[in-house]
């Protein structure tokens, strides 16, 4: 079952990458009849251009609004992944919406909980960035997110980057998870009940 955390309003744009999360989330979002639009941000990398058109190609067939950004940045002496992040959150930071989602779910609050906790400071994803841009989403696992996706015959495109381990999280989803959950196999859990505790 997907799970929200809080009300999503009529009026939202989603972050869209094409991927299997968000095309679920705006599948999902669909069908309660609300006005969607969508964001999607072009890491320039040659992924990015072949999931633009797949965004723009799903924008026009469900004439769905979509804004599209672009770096604009100097990466200096950030890591590629924090390049990234602050390029995209200042992309949605210049769109006129009181409610834009971004499509985090659960594994992604567990990555950033077990990534948090090597760095010496467990943190949960927050809910909320700015007033405006909003992670309903977090209590949901990736795997009832693509379950919902092929059920209901929803298309997306797979990164090819997500499976290299030289990006942090990377590392953490596909070299350090495995080993956690055969010690822990119950840490979705224990995560969806602090996110529960902290915004429910």
């Amino acid at each position: 079952m997907i799970r929200i955390i809080g009300k999503i309003p009529s009026n939202v744009v989603v972050a869209c990458s094409g991927g299997v999360d968000s095309m679920a989330i705006v599948h999902f979002l669909l069908q309660g009849r609300r006005k969607v639009r969508l964001a999607y941000f072009n890491h320039d990398t040659v992924h990015s251009q072949r999931a633009q058109e797949f965004v723009e190609n799903y924008s026009n067939d469900k004439k769905l609004d979509l804004f599209i950004g672009k770096m604009r940045g100097q990466k200096g002496k950030r890591s590629m992944e924090e390049f990234w992040r602050d390029e995209r959150y200042a992309f949605f930071d210049r769109i006129d919406t009181n409610f834009l989602i971004t499509c985090h779910h659960l594994d992604d609050a567990v990555e950033t909980w077990v990534m948090s906790a090597i760095h010496g400071n467990c943190k949960l994803i927050p809910y909320k960035r700015e007033e405006n841009i909003c992670r309903p989403f977090l209590m949901t696992p990736k795997k009832i997110l693509k379950e919902y996706a092929t059920r209901k015959g929803v298309k997306w495109v797979e990164d090819p980057t997500n499976i290299r381990t030289e990006y942090i999280r990377n590392h953490i989803r596909h070299n350090l998870m495995p080993g956690i959950l055969k010690v822990n196999p119950g840490i979705r859990t224990v995560i969806r009940k602090k996110l529960i505790e902290t915004y429910l």
